[in-house]
């Protein structure tokens, strides 16, 4: 016979319960208790859950609520335990001032990892070209504006004299490829300590320190368990690809800190509205009936605060980086299973039906319609700047159909992204750290930003370079955990495996749709976050595991102090610091990471 439902299993099979270290997180992916959970009918002060899936099928085809003759009666469920399933109790260490001491404490660690000598290099490295000077052209100009030759040597001997760097514009604007958000943000560093090194990394910084932060609170909310928000919080801050993109101002870094909190809320939603019902059960004269009630009639969620939070953060997404499109698609898709979960441990009947006819116009409107407005705002500064790029083209240029109907500023916007939309896609020219998806899991060709020979090193010859290189133990030890989290999912129905897998492959699976466009590793700082909260949750489970305490224990403590001595051997490749060339040699452990 198969598991009753809402039986009590041992730790290692229970795919809600990670044994002593993970708590109760409240159900599998799609809201059972276990795999296989059918519909719940719930009876006077208990519920009976019958396992067939036999009768599921039956339940959704002709709406019967008992079960056929040929399947035996479930065992009883009382409403309290049903309650308890939607809304677990928490630790001090979840909830209240205690549930900040891991995520602060990790949070330390990664400023520590990041913050010292954010000025060096003392240059404009990589895409720091492109997107640190149009930040400062839109903070004085309100638009991009090229620049002269040789600029960015003119910057660094500016040494933040504005009047001396405002004499280095031409008088033309600049055509960019990437929506204005993510610059603004790093122009709010410009804007308090000037067009500096310093000055143009502090947003990325920032932001890349609470993106330690964000991820270990999402992991302690995701998974009740303080363990698995030390590990996540710990591998996170030691990370070499998190820690680079927080010292560069780039897109990427920013793009990866939205996309977070965006999940963050979605999970917060599922948390809410399983809260909410729980509550009204316990308020309720006859919680049976209203159980009875919502499997009939269906249930509505109410208002979903942090379901329109995640669209607007999402909104900031796009408007830094077109890539978040896929995560618009990937974690709408995931906002669905989260209210056919939660509507199948009610046992609500026709819950497809009922989560596209409820869920989807709610979803829709909060995830493509708020992102849509917020995009369109971040534009803001474009469309109040008649000399911007193309601001005036539709003055001149002769249109039909819908677009005639369309306000000028709108139509020369459009025609705007139908040009950035054509450099995107047909980018295919060659680069010498070009790296198809492919090889991205497995860091194959990282990303070198900066590169230079001189010292001092207090050697004869030096290297001091900024390399976009994850920790590689985290990341190979992560990849396993990945694919044991994909296993977690499929076959136990584990609602946190299914958010870690999703997170990760809406960062990695649509750049497989590019295979000739010219592309990068660091692109994959977006996957570090759910990585690490990956090998964090594996860790765990292998703590968890039956077998030798000893072993197991070794296992675990070998990862975590490998990854710490790959931190320290190569920080300094991570944040420019100079040193012997033949130490750096060293550190470089495949011919392709040179």
């Amino acid at each position: 016979m198969g598991q009753k439902p809402f039986e009590r299993t041992n730790a290692a099979d229970d795919p809600e319960h990670g044994g002593v270290s993970e708590g109760v997180a409240g159900d599998g992916a799609d809201g059972s208790a276990a795999a296989g959970v059918g519909n719940v009918t719930v009876s006077g002060p208990s519920a009976t859950a019958p396992t067939d899936a036999g009768h599921e099928a039956a339940v959704e085809a002709d709406g019967a609520t008992t079960a056929p003759a040929n399947v035996a009666a479930a065992p009883t469920l009382d409403v309290t335990q049903l309650i308890d399933r939607l809304d677990p109790a928490q630790t001090p260490w979840t909830r209240g001032w205690r549930s900040w001491i891991i995520p602060l404490a990790a949070t330390l660690a990664g400023a520590a990892l990041r913050w010292p000598a954010l000025g060096r290099p003392r240059a404009l490295v990589f895409d720091e070209t492109y997107y640190a000077k149009d930040a400062y052209a839109m903070l004085t100009h309100g638009a991009e504006w090229n620049w002269v030759d040789g600029a960015d040597k003119a910057i660094i001997a500016a040494n933040g004299s504005a009047a001396a760097i405002d004499k280095l514009f031409k008088d033309s604007l600049a055509y960019i490829v990437h929506p204005p958000l993510g610059k603004w943000i790093i122009a709010i560093g410009e804007q308090l300590f000037g067009m500096t090194p310093f000055g143009w990394r502090f947003m990325p910084a920032l932001l890349g320190t609470l993106l330690v932060l964000l991820t270990t609170r999402l992991a302690l909310r995701l998974t009740r368990s303080p363990a698995v928000a030390a590990g996540t919080g710990l591998f996170l801050a030691i990370d070499g690809m998190a820690i680079v993109l927080s010292r560069t101002a780039v897109l990427d870094g920013i793009l990866t800190f939205l996309v977070v909190a965006a999940v963050t809320c979605i999970v917060r939603d599922r948390d809410r509205v399983r809260a909410a019902l729980a509550g009204q059960l316990r308020t309720s004269l006859d919680p049976a009936a209203m159980a009875r009630q919502w499997q009939t009639g269906g249930v509505r969620f109410g208002a979903r605060p942090w379901l329109w939070a995640a669209g607007g953060l999402l909104g900031l997404a796009v408007s830094t980086k077109w890539s978040a499109v896929w995560h618009i698609a990937f974690l709408g898709l995931l906002v669905l299973a989260c209210g056919s979960g939660t509507r199948r441990l009610l046992g609500v009947r026709h819950r497809m039906r009922r989560t596209l006819l409820h869920d989807a116009p709610v979803a829709a409107a909060a995830m493509v319609l708020v992102p849509l407005l917020v995009y369109l705002a971040s534009w803001v500064g474009w469309f109040s700047t008649p000399g911007a790029y193309n601001r005036q083209w539709a003055a001149t240029a002769t249109v039909s159909g819908v677009m005639a109907a369309l306000p000028a500023a709108l139509r020369s916007w459009l025609h705007y992204h139908g040009q950035m939309w054509s450099f995107h896609v047909n980018l295919t020219q060659g680069h010498a750290y070009k790296a198809n998806a492919w090889s991205w899991p497995v860091m194959a060709r990282p990303t070198s930003f900066y590169y230079d020979s001189k010292g001092p090193c207090g050697a004869k010859s030096c290297a001091a370079e900024v390399l976009a290189l994850g920790n590689p133990i985290v990341w190979w030890a992560g990849l396993l955990a990945i694919l044991h989290q994909a296993w977690q999912w499929l076959a136990k129905r584990d609602f946190r495996a299914m958010v870690i897998v999703v997170g990760w492959a809406a960062g990695w699976l649509p750049w497989l749709l590019f295979q000739h466009r010219t592309i990068f590793t660091f692109y994959a700082v977006i996957m570090v976050p759910f990585t690490c909260v990956a090998l964090a949750r594996s860790c765990v489970a292998i703590l968890d595991s039956p077998g030798e305490r000893g072993i197991r224990f070794a296992v675990v403590t070998s990862v975590v102090l490998c990854a710490l001595v790959t931190t320290w051997a190569l920080h300094p490749l991570w944040t420019g610091q100079p040193i012997p060339y033949s130490t750096w040699l060293l550190r470089m452990w495949l011919q392709t990471w040179i």
